[in-house]
């Protein structure tokens, strides 16, 4: 059954090049970034893996764990390390899971049949510390991910887990955002966002980010 957003994920112990992972243990009280990979030694993935490991200090930031996926086992896993660290001049400082059994795959629905009936297809999990899932991409082989905006997406989404706003299209953090349409009365509007805003129509009220 294919994982919606909202919904709790599912727990599992798996093999990594960090040991065994038990997923709920390891996620703590911690965001995570599950991202799949349908197999070892693939180009593309090669240079994800890289711009994650250097893109972690920024995820640490956010209280972000990283998690990858690929299909291969451990000792699989921790050759194309090498290749990674040596072509991509980075350390891998995150876990990459084992899952020749295809135990995780099938749990989070990795596997589209259309695409490959054997291997994962390019996912990636956003799943909060309540382990609800957040978000969810599949991208197609060709197309290498885009990390900057997976960061862009948890800053909107611990933004709008704390304040009533939402972000409007390409926001990035630092930018007016919007009110949500629930908030209709004057005074409790002034006292949530003390900063003032702009309407442009009764349902469009823009203002400055609140945690800024």
């Amino acid at each position: 059954m294919a994982l919606r957003l909202g919904d709790t994920v599912p727990n599992f112990k798996q093999a990594s090049t960090a040991g065994e992972i038990d997923f709920y243990e390891w996620a703590g009280d911690s965001w995570v970034i599950l991202f799949s990979h349908p197999k070892d030694f693939t180009p593309v993935c090669t240079t994800e893996l890289g711009e994650v490991a250097r893109l972690k200090p920024e995820f640490d930031k956010r209280n972000v764990k990283v998690l990858a996926l690929s299909v291969d086992d451990v000792d699989s896993h921790k050759g194309w390390v090498e290749d990674i660290e040596e072509t991509q001049n980075v350390g891998l400082n995150y876990p990459i899971l084992a899952d020749p059994d295809k135990k995780v795959s099938n749990l989070y629905d990795m596997i589209h049949p259309n695409a490959n009936d054997t291997l994962t297809v390019r996912s990636v999990f956003i799943i909060d510390p309540n382990k609800k899932l957040r978000l969810n991409f599949t991208y197609p082989a060709s197309t290498g991910r885009n990390f900057d905006e997976i960061l862009r997406v948890i800053d909107s989404l611990q933004l709008t887990d704390n304040y009533s706003v939402a972000t409007p299209a390409n926001w990035k953090d630092g930018d007016d955002c919007v009110i949500v349409p629930s908030i209709k009365d004057p005074e409790e509007i002034k006292q949530k966002f003390p900063k003032g805003h702009t309407e442009l129509k009764p349902y469009l009220r823009m203002t400055p980010q609140p945690n800024k």
